[in-house]
This record gives C-alpha cells, sequence and structure tokens, in this order.
C-alpha cells in the first residue's frame, strides 16, 4: 500500500525511533523508504541519526533517483530504487546495522548465503505458514559502489525460497514489504533468527553458562 508524502515521512521518523532504541541504527547508519502514490520515493536523507528524525529529514527522489525535494539523498539510495524496481509489490524498505548481523555477516567471511531452518519466526515471511521450510538470506560483499552491491545480490533474490531480506558483509540487514509496519516485521523477525542462531552456536560451542 502507496501512501501520501506526509503519511511516509510520519512513519520513517516513527520507525526510526523504535530501531534506533533496539541498538539496530547506531550513530547515523541505516536508511529507509517508502513509495508514494504517485510513484516516487520517500528517503532519509544523509547524515541524520535515525533515532532523532523529524519530517523535514525525509526528502522525496524519483525511481531513477533524481531528487524531486531538497536534501541529499543517502548514498545507497540506489540499493532502495533497485528493490522497488525488482518487486513492484514493495513499498517499503528498511536498512539495519545490528551488531549481530554484522557479526554474523563477518564470521562467514566465505559465506555467500545463510540457510534460515526450522524457526517459528519464519512465518513472518510472506508465502510462509509452517516452521517446517527454510528461508535463504543472502550474504553479499560491500563496496562503496552500490552497482556493484546491485548486481552482486539480484540474481540471489531471484532464486527459490530467497527471504526478503539481505545482508551487505560487514555493513548491515536490509529487509523490505508491502508496508512500512510489514518491512519492520521482516526486519525484526529476520534480526531474531540471526540472533538465535547465534545464541545457539554459542550454546553448542560450550561458551554460554
Amino acid at each position: 500500500m502507496t501512501m501520501s508524502f506526509e503519511d511516509a515521512a510520519f512513519a520513517l521518523v516513527e520507525v526510526g525511533r523504535r530501531l534506533d532504541a533496539r541498538g539496530w541504527a547506531p550513530a547515523t547508519g541505516g536508511n529507509y523508504s517508502a513509495r508514494l502514490d504517485d510513484g516516487s520515493i520517500a528517503l532519509t536523507t544523509s547524515g541524520k541519526h535515525k533515532g532523532r528524525l523529524v519530517a523535514g529529514d525525509i526528502m522525496r527522489v524519483a525511481l531513477d533517483g533524481t531528487p524531486l525535494t531538497p536534501g541529499k539523498p543517502s548514498a545507497e539510495t540506489g540499493l532502495h530504487l533497485a528493490l522497488y524496481r525488482l518487486f513492484p509489490h514493495v513499498n517499503a524498505v528498511l536498512h539495519g546495522h545490528s551488531p549481530e548481523a554484522v557479526g554474523m555477516s563477518r564470521a562467514l567471511s566465505d559465506a555467500t548465503e545463510y540457510v534460515l531452518r526450522g524457526h517459528e519466526m519464519l512465518k513472518i515471511y510472506p508465502g510462509i505458514d509452517t516452521h517446517e521450510t527454510e528461508a535463504r538470506l543472502p550474504i553479499v560483499d560491500n563496496s562503496q559502489d552500490m552497482a556493484v552491491i546491485e548486481a552482486a545480490v539480484t540474481p540471489q533474490l531471484r532464486a527459490p525460497h530467497a527471504a526478503p531480506a539481505y545482508l551487505i558483509r560487514s555493513h548491515g540487514l536490509y529487509s523490505w514489504g508491502r508496508t512500512v509496519a510489514e518491512a519492520e516485521y521482516i526486519l525484526e523477525a529476520t534480526e531474531w533468527m540471526i540472533a538465535a542462531e547465534l545464541a545457539e552456536r554459542s550454546f553448542r560451542n560450550g561458551s554460554a553458562r
């Protein structure tokens, strides 16, 4: 469901406060966007602390990235726009920087994906109605060139059982959905499963007491 610019700005400001409260938006990290009624994109501007956003920190860009209102777009605008082009049903994209997601991506230094399997939380993902399944979370290397990241992750996002999320190594987690709320649920569910996987590994290795 698309929104007016005013409603999108309010939603992105609010989600920024919630994600910051969880420790997923340190310093000025993270960026959020939503598709608008006219087909343009509302986007957080660059260099703003996501826990202290105000409506004036949200700008509009065209689907090709052309700024439509004053402001400096996030350096990662291209990754948001790539998801809107790839998935016409997607109306919101969120990008967080939790230590667990970043830590997992760094620990799995050669992996191109991580398979989430058997979690009840998988049912948050659209189209999944049982824990007896799996979702493949792509992992791609970081780059200052957003086109490089887009080219690396797009084939994985089109593959069967791809999660509605992906990790950029040493950077953070992207998630998306039909609404800002759904994108937030997906981000939370993915972060929870990552934390659960890391906790399981810790217990199995005998490092937790």
